[in-house]
This record gives structure tokens, sequence and C-alpha cells, in this order.
């Protein structure tokens, strides 16, 4: 991944985030990881101009307060982060063929529950398209 930028972790549930620290921690990934309870305050967090902008977004869909499908368009319609990927947490695989019908540029999909091979996995993958994309930029003069 960018290790430079850290990767925001929205989830109010806290054994899927104990999960994705320690599927980061196996996999060695080296990027802070920001975690935020709360949808708005992850709003909040990507507004603020004096806080690193994340990588990558890991949104629980299911949020107090801001649903997902809100925060994604605010986040979409944002001019300084509507290019940040974002990976949707489900609950079940429908609601994720319902999001896809919404056309809301999201990345990726987990579904709880969490499988812990699964999760690593699919941080690996990511990590992987990392750093293809960052290996394919810089060869390309970007």
């Amino acid at each position: 991944m960018q290790y430079n930028k850290p990767i925001l972790l929205v989830e109010d549930d806290r054994l899927t985030t104990m999960a994705f620290k320690n599927a980061l921690d196996e996999l060695k990934v080296l990027n802070q990881l920001v975690h935020i309870t709360d949808a708005e305050e992850a709003l909040e967090y990507l507004k603020k101009s004096d806080s690193k902008k994340p990588c990558i977004i890991i949104l629980d869909f299911n949020m107090a307060k801001t649903n997902g499908v809100e925060f994604v368009r605010t986040v979409k319609s944002s001019r300084t982060v509507k290019k940040i990927p974002i990976i949707v947490i489900t609950t079940w695989a429908k609601e994720q063929r319902a999001i896809e019908t919404l056309d809301l540029d999201i990345t990726g999909f987990l579904t709880k529950p969490i499988d812990y091979k699964n999760l690593v996995e699919a941080v690996r993958t990511t990590d992987l398209c990392w750093i293809l994309t960052d290996s394919h930029t810089q060869s390309n003069g970007r």
C-alpha cells in the first residue's frame, strides 16, 4: 500500500476491528490504522485539512447515524477524497448486490461475519494491487 498514508477503518464492531488489526499485523502492513467508530466522525476526519488522507477506506455499511450510502455519496462527491478506494463490509450477500445497483463506485466488499483467513487474503490482495499500481505509476513518470 502507499505506506505514508493511513488506512481508515470505519467500524463499530469490536471483533471486526480486532480482526483487521490482527490481519494487518500478520501481513506486516506498515500503514497507520485510523479507526473511527462512527461514519459522521469519519466524514469530519476526511474534511479536516490537517488530517492525512487515507490510501483506502474500509467501511461498515450498517452504521448508526450516517448510513453507508450517505457516507459513500458524500466521499465520492468531494473533490479532495473522491478517488480514495472504499471497501464495504456488508452483513449478507443480497445486501452486496443491492449496493452494487446503486452505482456507488465501491472498490470491493467483505461479508460479515468475516472469516479471518478471507480477511487476510483480502488485505494481501489489496496490498498487491497497491504495489502494482505504484510501480506502474512510477514507471510512467506520474
